[in-house]
């Protein structure tokens, strides 16, 4: 069984196909805040972006993943998890998650990719740890990295500013303790 593999998704390289969906997501100004972007994306970017996508991940620092549900009558793009910020040498990474739509969400989803790329993160690339960063007030994607053991470490106060005011950030980790190199 691939790795990458799951019971009702399966995560993927980024296809020169993929472009007009990264166009639509890294646009949209709702996600904005989450993602830490401040300006509108090129498509001659993001093309060239996923032109570059097969390069390693010790190579590029970041690793993005397309999450594709198998349904009944079609494979379906629901989102994008990500690895960032790849530091080799102290063997950890960042995640991220995106579900694109109101749709696909509370649907498991985000969960079996968290859980597949855990795997592969430690089993694979053999790190000793992950992280995210989260506001405070997003109860949803706490759960969701709690459920995988993820701890929060650390609160970063004002960190993120809306336009509703200042946000508090946790940090949350995840560490591998079978990989002791």
């Amino acid at each position: 069984m691939n790795i990458l593999t799951g019971n009702t998704i399966k995560l993927r390289a980024l296809e020169p196909t993929d472009v007009e969906l990264l166009y639509n997501w890294e646009n949209n100004s709702d996600i904005w805040a989450v993602s830490n972007t401040l300006v509108p994306f090129s498509r001659f970017i993001l093309e060239k972006y996923i032109a570059e996508s097969h390069m390693d991940i010790f190579q590029t620092k970041q690793l993005r993943l397309m999450i594709d549900y198998a349904g009944a009558d079609k494979t379906e793009t629901v989102g994008a998890i990500d690895l960032f910020d790849f530091d080799p040498m102290n063997e950890r990474a960042g995640i991220g998650i995106l579900i694109s739509e109101q749709k696909y969400m509370n649907r498991g989803f985000a969960s079996e990719a968290l859980e597949l790329l855990i795997n592969y993160s430690f089993n694979i690339l053999q790190l000793h740890q992950l992280f995210c960063h989260i506001d405070s007030d997003n109860e949803v994607s706490i759960k969701l990295f709690e459920k995988f053991k993820f701890k929060i470490t650390g609160e970063k106060v004002d960190w993120n500013k809306t336009p509703k005011g200042w946000k508090n950030v946790y940090m949350l980790q995840l560490i591998n303790h079978s990989n002791h190199s």
